[in-house]
């Protein structure tokens, strides 16, 4: 049998290949002229360059090579096809006929389109379920108590978000939701984080640490013998007040935890969660010390180096 492998951007194509060489099989490749790493010319057998609105002459290509199983891997940008693409015939029913603009309507109708000629989308891991990790933690370092708390926090908040098809990260500080993927992808919604909250490091109480509130009524008590005038809500406001004064108060504590998760019901045909060693790269920009990923639903590339710039970093990846 021969496959087709649609190729978008990244390294996932030509790993794509790499792994259907390894198995022995042959794949006739869809490169993107807008998406596309030209490298994919040098290691596929067959490529057929197309625009990312010409839909028609990919499904010709695909049937003229005798293809009934076909890939999707690699990023197309959603800018790139809503706003710069010039679509043909074919594309342009299908857009019109999309009942929202999301990723699962997009690429499900892009399925249908195949499918209706004869040709099966299939799993895009088909050929790299080595690079799939299991459940646990995946570096030299477990995260911490304080991370343990944002990931539980986080999965909270990302399965929402993915339910929804709004992204499939979050970063989260203190057990508060820092900055959630839009159509940025997981490293840029990283670096936001990282800027909403520069200089999170340093620590946040200027003096040691305040009392519980209870003592704090104690020392307003001890100002009790204040005038008349200053009794009731506003001497308490007025003691409380200096009591804090000097005083900052960590409501945010430590440093960004990132978790990544797939759907709840994700389609591993596309859109499937990866992370590489730019997104470590892009913790270390940004003060992130945890990564929450999916086992067995998250491709992990150059897993080796990934793992390894972690550990130097003490960055703890955990899958669950």
């Amino acid at each position: 049998m021969r496959y087709g492998l649609i190729a978008g951007n990244g390294k996932f194509p030509l790993l794509v290949l790499e792994g259907a060489r390894r198995a022995g099989a042959a794949l006739s490749v869809v490169a993107i002229h807008e998406e596309t790493d030209q490298e994919i010319e040098r290691i596929a057998d067959r490529v057929q360059w197309v625009g990312i609105g010409q839909l028609g002459k990919m499904i010709s290509f695909l049937k003229s090579e005798g293809v009934e199983k076909a890939i999707m891997a690699g990023q197309v940008k959603h800018v790139q096809i809503f706003s710069r693409a010039v679509p043909d015939a074919r594309m342009l029913k299908m857009l019109l006929q999309l009942p929202r603009r999301n990723t699962d309507s997009l690429i499900g109708a892009v399925a249908e389109e195949l499918n209706s000629e004869g040709i099966e989308l299939i799993d895009s891991t088909y050929f790299l379920q080595d690079y799939l990790p299991q459940v646990g933690t995946l570096t030299k370092r477990e995260p911490d108590a304080r991370e343990r708390e944002d990931i539980e926090y986080g999965l909270e908040i990302v399965r929402e978000v993915a339910r929804l098809d709004l992204g499939q990260t979050v970063v989260v500080r203190g057990k508060a939701c820092v900055a959630i993927e839009a159509m940025e992808g997981t490293d840029a919604t990283i670096r936001r984080a990282g800027e909403l909250t520069q200089g999170g490091d340093e620590p946040l109480a200027t003096q040691p640490p305040a009392p519980a509130l209870e003592d704090a009524g104690k020392d307003v008590g001890k100002i009790g013998k204040a005038p008349a005038s200053q009794a009731g809500k506003g001497g308490l406001e007025r003691s409380l007040s200096n009591w804090m004064r000097g005083r900052r108060v960590d409501l945010a504590g430590g440093r960004l935890t990132v978790v990544k998760l797939a759907k709840p019901a994700q389609d591993m045909r596309f859109d499937v969660p990866v992370i590489g060693v730019p997104t470590i790269e892009a913790m270390i920009e940004s003060g992130a010390t945890c990564l929450c990923i999916s086992a067995g639903k998250t491709l992990m590339f150059d897993r080796e180096e990934l793992i390894s710039l972690a550990n130097h970093n003490k960055i703890a990846i955990v899958a669950v």
